[in-house]
């Protein structure tokens, strides 16, 4: 129920990207969650992930994040 859980959430965030580019990176993360080339455990990571594309991130958590997915 966790996974199922997390998915929603990352839905709803998605949900609220709309123009531009965001609406592009939006539309590949759909389709790469679809497909399971791309998981998240947590929507932290998620969160981690706009950061990075998007700016406004915090640098340090960022690089924790990108750590643990090399562990």
């Amino acid at each position: 129920m966790r996974e199922a859980a997390v998915k929603e959430q990352i839905q709803w965030v998605l949900s609220y990207m709309q123009k531009e580019l965001a609406d592009v990176w939006k539309k590949n993360i759909l389709e790469d969650l679809e497909r399971r080339l791309l998981e998240y455990e947590t929507v932290g990571e998620f969160l981690v992930d706009i950061r990075k594309e998007f700016g406004g991130g915090d640098e340090e958590l960022v690089k924790v994040a990108e750590l643990k997915r090399l562990e």
